[in-house]
């Protein structure tokens, strides 16, 4: 089966409410930022492709604690910062508070962001809202707060990259709804063309690189199994069997990706960036 099949949603109807549930407790799970925290270059290199300018209002949604907001922060754009899990939003506004940022933190749900029409000159995600159940719903919030003229910034990891593939090991031992669409959809553009293309006046997609850098493999694992929410609710859903098997199947995915030869990571993951103009 090729992978944008095997991606297809079926016909069968999820039930998001539930699956958003379980999805905020996977990610108030562990301690995301411990990751998070590691992927800032994304942000920084996010704000770089929109060319940000000083003044701009933007809006980080879906911002985990906070790369895609900071970066903007330091490029002097007032910044608002949402997630639905507080502890999240607390690791931000402790990183906000060591540099000395000023950013507006506020809860709240991607799929029904609480600014009205047209607030933002600027809206990001890296690596957030693509975990949304309700996709569309979700890309239409992002359009509604952007303004026309204004730009739609996103990073999303790919299907075919480490962390597309990482969900897809985990999906073979605890098997997604029936119906859910999945997350990597996002890292394509032709799902970002199918949900905003009708108010976009352009969308620019290029792949990127971010390279996952552990002292070995086991150490990478013990971090992700640790904090990482989605994979730590994996092994806990799982008995002494399963979990031996998911751990192996997912040193053997790094070992796959892996780019060091010292018995260190070195993993090349590839995401989406894009960089949405609405009309």
């Amino acid at each position: 089966m090729s992978t944008s099949a095997a991606l297809k949603a079926t016909d069968t109807q999820p039930d998001l409410a539930a699956l958003k549930q379980r999805q905020h407790g996977a990610w108030s799970s562990g301690d995301y930022a411990v990751v998070g925290t590691t992927l800032q270059i994304v942000g920084e290199q996010l704000c770089e492709a929109l060319d940000l300018r000083a003044g701009s209002k933007v809006l980080d949604v879906a911002a985990g604690n906070g790369n895609a907001t900071l970066a903007a922060a330091r490029r002097w754009c007032e910044v608002t910062s949402t997630d639905y899990v507080p502890a999240l939003l607390e690791r931000g506004r402790e990183r906000a508070a060591a540099e000395r940022l000023t950013i507006s933190f506020r809860e709240a749900d991607a799929e029904a962001l609480p600014f009205p029409d047209a607030s933002f000159d600027t809206v990001l995600s890296t690596f957030g809202v693509m975990f949304t159940p309700n996709q569309d719903k979700a890309a239409s919030e992002l359009a509604r707060v952007c303004r026309p003229g204004g730009k739609i910034g996103l990073a999303n990891w790919t299907p075919q990259g480490f962390i597309g593939q990482l969900f897809k090991t985990l999906g073979k031992h605890l098997p997604p709804p029936a119906g859910v669409k999945s997350p990597a959809l996002w890292g394509t553009k032709a799902r970002l063309e199918e949900m905003f293309g009708g108010q976009a006046s352009e969308i620019a997609a290029e792949p990127r690189i971010f390279v996952f850098r552990y002292r070995s493999p086991e150490h990478w694992l013990d971090v992700f199994k640790s904090f990482y929410g989605p994979m730590l609710k994996a092994f806990a859903a799982l008995d002494d069997n399963g979990q031996a098997a998911l751990r192996r199947d997912l040193l053997g995915l790094v070992g796959e990706f892996n780019h060091a030869d010292d018995g260190t990571v070195v993993v090349h993951s590839e995401y989406l960036e894009a960089v949405i103009s609405k009309r």
